[in-house]
């Protein structure tokens, strides 16, 4: 893709969650040692709030971004309870690579004067179309007003990741006053890699990380995020990239972590 030779690798059919993606990626590096750096692309739960200015739909990209006391991505099931219901966070994932975000830096100020490209990787891919929500309470329903054009917004922030998966709005709430703000979306496999093999995670919307799943989005999503990160590597020098450490050896002691768990 461009300038960069790259490998696709998905998870096993029907399984998701941090062990998975840490195996797959173990496998994957075992086969091909000389990856250096990665891209954690897919779909993702939207946390949206558009009464505080984040407008985040279907459909939609979310990119991790450190903020200064992250790397971009929290461990939302990695929690310490405190007194006066405080939570403290019991751990903290790596930050991608400085190549990986260099090119986002460049990237995000392109975009300041250009059209992002992914709208162009997509003009061959259908839209998908929401499903109503007639049974829904008419007082609940948040009314937003229409975009002035189709194209995914690309978002940067904060990614929530753990091993359950979130598919209630009380819950997606708790995790955002858990985490903070600044969250922007939820997902399950990043921490089975980050701390491993850093890598930048990128989500396109599939949902909003509550009871209305519509299968039919997860395509599109995945689609936009696919686009997200082709035009990412486009902003990667190669000469760069083939500086940083083979991916197997930062891989290596999680690779030893997941013997054990098989042999037990």
């Amino acid at each position: 893709m461009g300038k960069h030779n790259i490998v696709i690798a998905s998870l096993a059919a029907g399984l998701y969650g941090t062990t998975s993606a840490a195996t797959t990626a173990s496998k994957l590096l075992s086969s091909l040692p000389q990856i250096r750096i990665g891209l954690l692309v897919g779909v993702g739960g939207g946390i949206p709030r558009p009464g505080e200015g984040r407008d985040i739909r279907l459909g939609d990209i979310v990119v991790s971004q450190p903020d200064g006391a992250t790397g971009g991505v929290v461990q939302y099931d990695l929690l310490k309870s405190k007194p006066n219901n405080r939570h403290e966070r019991k751990d903290f994932l790596n930050m991608p690579p400085p190549v990986l975000l260099h090119a986002l830096g460049k990237l995000r100020a392109e975009h300041e004067f250009e059209e992002p490209m992914v709208s162009k990787s997509l003009t061959s891919y259908e839209h998908a179309g929401a499903l109503d929500c007639r049974s829904c309470d008419p007082d609940k329903q948040v009314q937003r007003d229409m975009r002035d054009s189709t194209d995914p917004e690309i978002h940067y922030g904060i990614i929530a990741s753990g091993n359950t998966l979130v598919k209630d709005a009380v819950e997606r709430d708790k995790v955002v006053e858990h985490i903070g703000e600044d969250c922007f979306c939820v997902e399950m496999e990043a921490p089975g890699l980050m701390n491993h093999f850093p890598c930048l995670v990128i989500r396109g919307i599939c949902d909003y990380a509550d009871s209305h799943k519509d299968h039919r989005w997860q395509r599109y999503a995945s689609a936009t995020a696919a686009a997200f990160a082709k035009e990412l590597l486009s902003y990667v020098p190669r000469h760069e990239a083939s500086k940083r450490r083979r991916g197997l050896s930062s891989f290596s002691g999680l690779s030893r972590q997941l013997r054990k768990v098989s042999m037990t």
